[in-house]
């Protein structure tokens, strides 16, 4: 059996990525009926919206979930309890190094898989006791590294023995191929279920996604050292041009603002932040989550067998 179906109990070896504002109890658990694990996202939330996301989410699957803790978040402590007490089978961190929290998770039976973009933060997070790793490569939407999925991710998993999953430019059964044959267990999508019928974004976001070419995705905050991987708009271009001008964090942070709820929730595609990966160009149209990630192995599947016969390399 594949390490990372055992390791999340799922149907498939994918989790859904935990993006804020989005990554709601019912969006969750479309993902986890769908064969995934679907991620609740506590980036944007207090914990008493984590508590009752998680009720959500349980009313609407009886397939396991996890929970997405961003470590920036004031009230990352607080979500850290909760997820024992809720007894949530797996957690994924970002924004921050989790090993002060492994110990008293892992005593409580939950699966640790933090997010991981360089090999040296994977060694140290293999040691401090993580279940598996996502490593994120900079094609990814949202907050990203330096490195590419493909450079990052054979180099992490020959550096650990623990499972990893691949995240960053995945949105077809050829990327997710790719994966596997650079070492990963599994995959870890978020841009491709952006277009989702089930995802909770304001349709005007979806459409932006749906527009956009192989190009128009740009990072943000590079200079600054908290670069996110937006798609272009006038907010975007703004940033980039103060930042090279030399804006101070204080005037930065005024162009993000509330920009992700303002995308997310009144759709606003002048000023807010669109975040999506660079397969953003790769994607058409909207259809079922369940439909998405059955295509993904689908075409996995497909692409393998055809290789298999027309071996490219003979």
């Amino acid at each position: 059996m594949n390490n990372i179906i055992k390791l999340l109990n799922t149907k498939y070896p994918l989790i859904q990525g935990g993006m804020a504002n989005i990554g709601t109890g019912r969006f969750a658990a479309a993902v986890s009926n769908a064969g995934g694990l679907g991620l609740i996202a506590a980036g944007g939330m207090d914990t008493a919206l984590l508590k009752r996301s998680i009720d959500e989410c349980r009313s609407l699957t009886d397939k396991p979930f996890g929970v997405n803790i961003m470590l920036m978040n004031p009230e990352a402590e607080k979500m850290a309890r909760l997820v024992i007490d809720e007894k949530i089978p797996v957690v994924t961190t970002g924004a921050g190094n989790p090993a002060g929290y492994i110990p008293r998770w892992k005593s409580a039976g939950i699966k640790v898989l933090p997010v991981v973009p360089s090999v040296a933060l994977a060694v140290r997070l293999e040691r401090a006791g993580a279940d598996a790793l996502i490593v994120e490569g900079t094609e990814a939407g949202g907050h990203v590294g330096e490195l590419t999925t493909m450079a990052l991710l054979p180099q992490v998993a020959d550096a650990v023995s623990i499972p990893v999953v691949a995240a960053g430019g995945i949105a077809d059964g050829r990327q997710v191929l790719a994966a596997f044959a650079l070492g990963a267990g599994g995959v870890q999508v978020g841009t491709c279920l952006l277009v989702s019928e089930e995802c909770p974004i304001h349709e005007n976001y979806k459409q932006a996604v749906l527009k956009a070419r192989d190009t128009d995705t740009t990072v943000t905050g590079r200079i600054a050292g908290v670069p996110v991987r937006i798609l272009k708009n006038k907010m975007a271009r703004q940033y980039v041009k103060r930042e090279k001008q030399g804006a101070d964090k204080m005037e930065l942070e005024q162009f993000t603002l509330g920009s992700l709820r303002r995308a997310v929730f009144d759709g606003d595609v002048d000023t807010g932040s669109l975040m999506a990966g660079q397969v953003a160009g790769m994607l058409s149209r909207i259809r079922p989550v369940a439909e998405i990630i059955e295509d993904l192995f689908k075409g996995c599947s497909n692409v393998y067998d055809k290789l298999s016969v027309d071996k490219p390399w003979e």
